[in-house]
């Protein structure tokens, strides 16, 4: 199950199809009055399809990303020419205005806090100027980060898009480029919040979760802790090489790909298989690495057939696809 140019250009397809679709749009928003009832795309310029802000942020990130490694798809042609529309210091301002306004300071925390800083390490890679428009709504996002961190006494373990150890190793691989500083709180308070944690006993998947909390823990600490990962991960999950807790090793069962929370359930076979690759990765010598990898190829038959089949998944499941297929 690998990348090739005609599984990037399905994707492509599926994306562009949607990052632009104004309807159905779900609006994260406080009303103050009257004042703040506008259309989408007038409050979000760019982040206005894709059913949810987060999902367009990320659907961006997902087009950029596959125009980079496939720039020759015909695809890749329309996706550079809708960025350069979109992705423009102009509409970037509009996107900067909702974080000023009252009762915003959680506006899509952390998710799409995430998200917009992948996007925009994602952008600064391409020969154009959308990594400098989007710079500045990427250290808004990074400064929420700062602030937030600090005062965050407990992790938020769900597996949705609360969950704060997902958002975290996102934020960290945009900081290693653009801010060390983060890189530093990041480290500090993950292993503050989950340096000590063991014989993880990993109750889930919960009914609506697209996120592993044990394996996406892992993955940010395999990030943080480096060559010490080993040790960590040893007592974290003690019984993984023998297959247990059974749970991480068998994939999510979807029972009604139409109703938009239980589609999350492909979102969560997809991201454990991304995590599972990862962590095969960073423990290249350690016995888990085949158990891993073995576990990431059972989520992606799972669910990687299914990204087109609705919707409530078509709108975001392809970048997590994504993730898993170029680890």
């Amino acid at each position: 199950m690998t990348l090739t140019p005609d599984v990037a250009a399905g994707f492509a397809r599926l994306t562009l199809g949607h990052v632009g679709q104004r309807y159905p749009f779900k609006l994260d928003q406080v009303l103050t009055g009257p004042e703040d009832l506008r259309e989408p795309h007038e409050i979000h310029p760019i982040f206005h399809g894709s059913f949810d802000w987060h999902s367009c942020v990320h659907g961006w990130w997902q087009l950029l990303t596959i125009a980079r490694l496939f720039p020759d798809l015909p695809e890749a042609l329309e996706i550079r020419r809708r960025a350069e529309e979109m992705l423009v210091p102009d509409k970037v301002a509009g996107e900067l205005a909702v974080l000023t306004r009252p009762y915003a300071a959680g506006f899509e925390r952390p998710y799409g806090w995430a998200w917009a800083l992948a996007l925009h390490g994602e952008a600064v890679r391409h020969d154009a100027a959308w990594g400098a428009a989007l710079e500045p709504l990427a250290r808004a996002f990074a400064e929420r980060f700062h602030q937030h961190l600090p005062k965050l006494t407990y992790p938020i373990r769900v597996g949705t898009h609360f969950n704060t150890a997902f958002a975290l190793t996102l934020a960290r691989d945009w900081a290693l480029d653009h801010d060390p500083a983060l890189v530093t709180l990041i480290d500090m308070r993950a292993r503050h919040w989950f340096g000590e944690d063991r014989g993880c006993q990993a109750w889930e998947p919960g009914g609506d979760e697209f996120l592993s909390p044990a394996l996406c823990e892992a993955l940010l600490m395999s990030r943080v802790l480096g060559d010490g990962f080993a040790g960590w991960f040893d007592v974290f999950l003690p019984d993984a090489v023998a297959g247990r807790p059974q749970s991480l090793f068998t994939p999510a069962v979807v029972s009604d790909r139409s109703d938009g929370k239980i589609a999350h359930l492909d979102g969560l076979n997809l991201s454990r298989a991304w995590c599972w690759r990862s962590i095969a990765a960073a423990l290249p010598a350690h016995p888990i690495a085949p158990v891993a990898r073995d576990a990431a190829d059972d989520h992606l038959a799972a669910s990687l057939p299914h990204l087109a089949d609705d919707y409530m998944g078509t709108h975001w499941l392809a970048t997590f696809a994504l993730l898993a297929l170029t680890v």
